[in-house]
């Protein structure tokens, strides 16, 4: 299939695609890379009466160091971009670890950071990761800007709270204390595909190796990416051990996630498979903090 006619706008600034989509209002919608909204698009998924490409927007591509050991990535970053980025490589190595599992190497190239976050796919890994991260997210309007943290961003399958004249500019992420380590796992019937079930933990240990804080996002098994307030009731002040992972582990896969059969796999098979991949994720990433996040 292809697409409903629509009118087709390309800004060359952010203030002129902000008059753009304010002129639009519920009619317009934002292009950035295209690697999901084009295929929603011919499937007639979505008609938009208007999109307005922000690929000629140079000013929304960039990865800046932030004062406080952070990094600042501008919406239009293409994926790949980050993967290589020696500044993401040093900082965030969890994030070249997610990206590696995104698609294609041909899609990471054309697909945007924050194009990703902000299409909200549940089974996306850029919006799970944004929201184990903790990311903060300048959202833009015509004279109007504000933040809203990742957590906040999404609130349903391809939902987010950006309005219709208002687009995604930049991502902040705040730096990692010492001692903290992080891993990413998942599963796919094959590579590139669509992630089955998958699980990101973020911990830091403190001196006597006593969990101090821990982040941990369940994804593809819930309409949106699930942050586990179980892995934080029972790990934090403790040990990490074999049996309080496992713990984790049993708690969030019976009383946190909510999966759904599909083509892709079962409820069961995803529950399941969720409680493993639990348990290799968080131990992992202990043994990453406890060797300085390497």
């Amino acid at each position: 299939m292809k697409p409903v006619n629509f009118d087709y706008y390309a800004p060359s600034s952010v203030d002129e695609a902000l008059d753009t989509l304010a002129e639009l209002g519920y009619d317009g919608k934002v292009l950035a890379g295209g690697q999901s909204l084009i295929a929603a698009m011919n499937f007639r998924m979505a008609r938009p009466s208007a999109l307005v490409d922000l690929n000629n927007v140079a000013e929304l591509s960039y990865i800046k160091p932030t004062a406080d050991g952070g990094l600042a990535i501008g919406t239009m970053t293409r994926v790949s971009t980050v993967e290589h980025n020696q500044d993401v490589i040093q900082r965030f190595p969890l994030l070249v670890e997610v990206a590696k599992f995104i698609a294609h190497p041909q899609i990471r190239r054309r697909g945007t950071f924050g194009g990703a976050i902000a299409h909200a796919d549940p089974a996306g890994q850029l919006p799970s990761i944004s929201m184990v991260m903790n990311m903060q997210a300048l959202i833009k309007g015509k004279g109007t800007e504000r933040w809203v943290a990742a957590p906040d961003l999404i609130i349903g399958p391809f939902m987010t709270v950006i309005e219709p004249n208002e687009m995604l500019a930049e991502l902040v992420i705040k730096p990692h204390p010492p001692r903290t380590g992080a891993k990413y796992v998942q599963v796919s019937r094959q590579s590139g595909g669509y992630a089955q079930s998958a699980v990101a933990s973020i911990v830091t240990l403190d001196e006597n190796e006593i969990c101090k804080d821990v982040h941990m996002v369940l994804m593809s098994v819930a309409e949106v990416p699930i942050l586990s307030e179980k892995a934080r009731e029972i790990l934090i002040g403790n040990k990490p051990s074999k049996d309080a992972i496992e713990a984790v582990a049993e708690a969030a896969s019976t009383s946190e996630i909510d999966p759904a059969s599909d083509l892709h796999a079962s409820a069961d098979y995803r529950r399941s498979i969720t409680r493993v991949l639990i348990v290799r994720s968080l131990t992992e990433a202990f043994e990453r903090a406890k060797r300085g996040g390497k």
